[in-house]
C-alpha cells in the first residue's frame, strides 16, 4: 500500500467515525441531551476530515476545495459557540445549525464519494447529473433540514429546562 493509499483510508476512516458520531451527537441535540464524548468526537473527527482532505495533491480549485473551506469556517463557529461562548443565549441555537451543517457537508461528500466508488451508484449517475444523484442530494439535504429544525429546538428545551431548575 503507497503512502498516499494509506493516507487516503485513514482520511476515510475519520471521516467515517465523524459521520457517525455526528449523528449520535445530533440525536442527543434532538432529545435535548447533550452528549458531551459523543460531540467532541464528532467534532475533533469532522475538523481532522476537513484538514486532511487539504493535504491530498490537486491542481487548481475544485468543488471539494471549496466544500472544505465552507466547512471550515462552519466548524470555527461551532467550536466558537460551543467552547467560547458556552452556549450562552443566541450561541446555542448557533452551535446546533453550524454542527448540523458541518454534518450535513460530510455526508454531501460521501454521498458524492459514494457515486463516484460504489460499482452499482456510478452506474446510475457516472457523470453525478443523473437523476438517482440529484435525488439522493435533495434526500439529504431535506432530513439535514428537518435535523436542524429538530438540534435547535432541542437547544432551546434544554435552555428552558435549565432555567426551570
Amino acid at each position: 500500500m503507497s503512502g498516499l493509499e494509506l493516507f487516503t483510508a485513514f482520511h476515510v476512516l475519520i471521516s467515517l467515525i465523524g459521520i457517525l458520531s455526528g449523528f449520535v451527537a445530533i440525536a442527543g441535540m434532538v432529545r435535548s441531551k447533550p452528549l458531551d464524548w459523543w460531540t467532541d468526537l464528532f467534532l475533533v473527527t469532522t475538523v481532522a476530515t476537513s484538514v486532511t482532505g487539504f493535504l491530498f495533491p490537486f491542481n487548481g480549485f475544485t468543488p471539494a476545495i471549496g466544500t472544505g473551506i465552507i466547512s471550515m469556517i462552519v466548524l470555527t463557529l461551532a467550536l466558537v459557540a460551543l467552547r467560547v461562548k458556552h452556549l450562552q443565549g443566541p450561541w446555542a441555537r448557533t452551535y446546533a445549525i453550524t454542527a448540523v451543517m458541518a454534518q450535513y457537508f460530510n455526508f454531501f461528500v460521501l454521498i458524492v464519494q459514494s457515486f463516484r466508488r460504489v460499482p452499482v451508484l456510478h452506474v446510475l449517475a457516472p457523470t453525478e447529473s443523473e437523476p438517482p444523484f440529484a435525488i439522493a442530494q435533495l434526500v439529504a439535504l431535506i432530513a439535514f433540514v428537518a435535523l436542524g429544525y429538530g438540534a435547535t429546538r432541542g437547544f432551546v428545551n434544554r435552555k428552558t429546562c435549565i432555567a426551570a431548575v
